[in-house]
């Protein structure tokens, strides 16, 4: 079964990286970009067919490994 994490930085928690990308962009002369945040994006393969299991595995990889819960939030999808 493959499941989908994404990983972004929580609201409020600045974004230098996102900055940068929306000023390039901005310069590149797409002015209607109003901000841009960058995040982490898995493709994981878990090797059961049972969704749920699979979902509390990969439940358990973010909250050990995939994410900084300090920081950020995720999504398994």
């Amino acid at each position: 079964m493959k499941l989908k994490v994404i990983v972004t930085l929580k609201n409020g928690v600045l974004d230098p990286q996102g900055k940068a990308i929306q000023q390039t962009l901005n310069g590149m002369n797409f002015s209607e970009v109003k901000e841009v945040r960058q995040g982490k994006y898995f493709d994981i393969e878990i090797n059961t067919n049972d969704e749920n299991k699979a979902k509390d595995k990969v439940e358990e990889m973010c909250k050990k490994l995939l994410a900084n819960l300090v920081i950020e939030d995720y999504k398994i999808l």
